[in-house]
């Protein structure tokens, strides 16, 4: 991404900060885990600030996406929005959390004028301001030497700065530069790990990326004031990974919900440089002690303002590092404590809790202390990201570690990793099953790699794609000629889908308007109709044309009842050399998936 110097913050430049943010977080990565002691030293803060940007970057792409080409950008406004609503969304522990407010409340401040093409240094100055301000009060007790202190440095840094957005940027790094050095003298527990707060490094890092925005010039790299203690190297506690069926709220469907572990998110400049890394400090004796909290509980909740502050109240008796964040009937919930279901219970009792994750600190049985055996490693396994519920059942079935895209949710690198870990495998082949993840297995893939797993990636660009690699699959056969006989079945395999157009646009086939139903072919739109049947019974038409032998068809939960009887029927009637497979896909987005082997 080429970076032109400029003196105000528009659109493209809350883009282009993104991007350089999460590359900034992806080369510091390593070396914030491994100063992480607050306020649980689990070795996990520079992956949660990653996934968390990764999320907000994500979203903002998805806006400037949304525009054609040669029809202009997004307002500032949809771009600030979209940020924080993607850090809010993918807020991961506690830090990420605070961060994901720390956007939303510039958000609040350069979105205020929704008609303005860009902000000077003075809203900057004030959306400083106002990040810090709101991310302390979302915090229930704060504690200074954190990132809340390095924000406020920041903040008030900027308030001295009188310029435009480069100076004022400048002036917030240098000061959250300096306030960053000073954390361990105002927090014992980095003072005697020897290191520096965890969360203030990053957010030194996401405001160096905003200085490289506006001057396109790299910032200098936060230097350790204090140096790091002599100590032995020690694994920081692993984090044990739990399946829970978790209480939905009614008029849900029951799932279950993966709860993820600690795992290193995908850098993509690589390991973090020789001058960042450091030696992992010894867990202190009030971080995480022996006594202390168990659980880390984190979920998003649909709830009204005055549910919220009861809610507050409550998980603050229940436990620690209460972090709640968010607005406008959205709010990410985190929070330590001993007992897991209460806290869920009470976003239950709040309104209505979703994407739910509890991840227990500490290595083994929490009540008896004792260690469980390691499991030992699978020589081969299968990691597959698919789109529905039915879907990720049938891949379960035939033996893949699956990942859940939602609609509008596609999983991050991190979430990739964390499934090839899952696997517990020497050996995975990971099929990513969408085109626009290709770049984000990869960087999951070589992330796997550098952890001594052998990983193979399958450019599949649907499901169907995958359920043709996933039956040729055998576990018996050598490693690289059974990535061959999977990537010769995906390929072989053409794929269709049959979607609704959510908005007006220029296809391949014309011009569609919204609630046109379209069929896609290989990716690129084949059909334009009005009814969901009968542009399938065409997008198969064509399909079959070029001959086949299999026909499958994975029916969304919105599709009409009775399509897949009158496709079947149909292939049954006018190809009587193809056999026809139908799976029920869930809530996956497309109303219709067609594979043609």
């Amino acid at each position: 991404m080429t970076q032109v110097p400029q003196t105000f913050l528009d659109a493209l430049a809350v883009r282009t900060w993104c991007g350089l943010a999460l590359r900034a977080l992806g080369r510091a990565r390593e070396e914030i885990d491994a100063i992480n002691v607050y306020p649980v030293a689990d070795g996990d803060t520079g992956t949660n600030l990653y996934l968390t940007v990764e999320s907000a970057a994500t979203a903002v792409e998805a806006v400037f996406a949304g525009y054609e080409t040669g029809s202009g950008e997004p307002a500032l406004a949809d771009a600030v929005r979209a940020m924080a609503h993607g850090a809010l969304i993918g807020a991961r522990g506690n830090s990420g959390t605070i961060l994901a407010q720390l956007l939303r409340g510039m958000a609040q401040v350069l979105a205020d004028d929704g008609d303005a093409s860009h902000i000077d240094g003075r809203g900057l100055r004030l959306a400083l301001r106002r990040a810090a301000d709101s991310a302390r009060q979302a915090v229930a007790r704060p504690v200074e030497g954190t990132v809340l202190t390095v924000a406020s440095a920041a903040a008030d840094a900027a308030e001295g700065a009188d310029g435009d957005c480069r100076t004022v940027a400048r002036a917030a790094y240098e000061g959250a530069r300096t306030a960053l050095a000073a954390t361990p003298a105002q927090l014992a527990v980095l003072e005697r790990a020897g290191v520096v707060d965890a969360g203030g490094r990053g957010l030194v890092a996401v405001l160096g990326a905003l200085v490289e925005a506006f001057t396109g010039e790299a910032v200098r790299e936060p230097v350790r004031e204090l140096p790091v203690r002599d100590v032995p190297a020690r694994e920081l506690p692993a984090r044990e990974s739990l399946l829970r069926e978790i209480p939905q709220p009614q008029g849900t469907v029951p799932v279950p919900v993966p709860v993820p572990v600690s795992v290193p998110a995908s850098a993509p400049d690589g390991d973090a440089p020789a001058h960042a890394r450091v030696t992992a400090p010894e867990r202190c004796a009030d971080a995480a002690a022996p006594g202390g909290p168990a659980f880390e509980v984190i979920y998003l909740l649909e709830a009204d303002d005055a549910a919220v502050a009861r809610l507050r109240a409550r998980l603050d008796a229940l436990g620690d590092s209460l972090v709640v964040v968010g607005g406008d009937g959205l709010w990410n919930v985190h929070v330590h404590v001993d007992d897991a279901g209460a806290a869920v219970e009470a976003g239950v009792e709040a309104g209505r809790p979703y994407r739910i994750r509890i991840t227990h600190f500490g290595l083994g049985d929490v009540r008896t202390g004792r260690e469980r055996p390691p499991r030992e490693r699978a020589q081969r396994a299968v990691v597959a990201v698919v789109p529905g519920e039915g879907l990720a059942a049938l891949y379960a079935e035939s033996g893949a570690t699956t990942v859940l895209a939602r609609p509008g949710e596609p999983p991050a690198s991190g979430e990739l990793v964390q499934a090839v870990r899952r696997a517990h495998a020497r050996e995975v082949v990971l099929l990513p099953n969408d085109a626009d993840l290709r770049h984000t297995a990869a960087a999951a893939a070589e992330q796997a790699r550098t952890e001594g797993i052998r990983v193979a990636l399958i450019p599949t660009r649907s499901a169907v794609q995958g359920i043709a690699a996933l039956a040729v699959h055998e576990p018996g056969r050598r490693f690289d000629e059974d990535v061959v006989q999977m990537t010769s079945a995906a390929g072989a395999t053409r794929y269709a889908e049959v979607v609704v157009a959510e908005r007006q646009s220029w296809t391949t086939a014309g011009v569609c308007q919204a609630g046109d139903v379209l069929g896609l072919i290989d990716g690129d739109v084949a059909v334009i109709g009005t009814d969901v049947t009968a542009t399938a019974r065409t997008v198969l038409d064509r399909m079959l044309q070029a001959g086949g032998e299999l026909v499958t068809l994975v029916v969304g939960d919105e599709a009409p009842e009775n399509a897949a009887a009158r496709l079947e029927a149909r292939v049954r009637e006018s190809y009587l050399a193809v056999d026809t497979v139908v799976y029920r896909g869930g809530r996956q987005g497309a109303l219709l998936l067609i594979g043609v082997e």
